[in-house]
């Protein structure tokens, strides 16, 4: 038994000589939380993201390790982020001819929606009493989290509470955009993607392609605009309530 959580307790010291435990943990919950997810039928309340970030966290406390060596160590995969967002613009370019008939309800659209995202979440936060932090964590919560991450930073929020507040978003924003299409029998593939994309960024619009590859595509194109307008006029929007 001692030899045993002597093994443990060095992992953590792996963790500061090199990325690979850090990244085979990460990938370790991501496939396990991914196949639990098939398993149970794929809930649109519980998505793979949501179940391999609990085994992870668990995974972290229970092996003592330090938050901060274990995200040096993955580091390499959040590089990744960026890449795999850009690679969106395949089923965009698939789907163009689709994008074009209705480029003009897709200008009108993308400001209202995403100003309001950012909005309802600072004034509530304002109204509940946050700190100008804690609001800075939240505006962004509606973008996908490369674009989210360095407007976090450019805010001086904190990057970690806003990773919370993506992930609760994104799934909040799938169920209430299922539900909602449900509601007010909305079929048309093209809405539904755009605003899941809109407002659940990745994870949205990793619902989005299980629609369909137009859905998918919408939803490509409403994550991808909405992270462009709120890395542009948010930070101004900030710099001028301050003043």
């Amino acid at each position: 038994m001692t030899e045993l959580l002597a093994r443990f307790s060095s992992l953590s010291d792996m963790l500061s000589t090199s990325p690979a435990l850090a990244i085979g943990l990460t990938l370790g919950a991501y496939f396990a939380g991914n196949g639990i997810f098939v398993r149970i039928g794929r809930p649109l309340w519980l998505p793979p993201v949501v179940l391999a970030a609990v085994m992870l966290s668990a995974a972290i406390a229970l092996l003592s390790v330090d938050y901060a060596r274990y995200r040096e160590g993955a580091q390499w995969l959040t590089v990744l982020l960026g890449p795999a967002t850009v690679a969106l613009g395949i089923p965009l370019y698939q789907q163009i001819h689709h994008i074009r008939a209705l480029w003009r309800p897709i200008l009108c659209t993308l400001p209202v929606a995403a100003s309001l995202a950012a909005v309802y979440a600072v004034a509530i936060a304002w109204a509940l009493g946050a700190t100008p932090e804690v609001m800075a964590s939240l505006a962004p919560k509606s973008v996908t989290a490369p674009i989210a991450i360095g407007i976090t930073e450019q805010l001086g929020g904190s990057v970690s509470l806003m990773m919370g507040g993506l992930l609760i978003t994104g799934v909040v924003a799938t169920l209430c955009v299922d539900v909602l299409a449900r509601v007010m029998a909305i079929e048309d593939e093209r809405i539904l993607g755009f605003a899941l994309g809109i407002n659940g960024h990745a994870i949205g619009t990793a619902r989005a392609f299980e629609i369909s590859p137009t859905a998918g595509a919408f939803a490509s194109l409403g994550m991808g605009l909405t992270g462009v307008f709120t890395a542009i006029f948010l930070p101004v929007a900030f710099r001028l309530i301050a003043h």
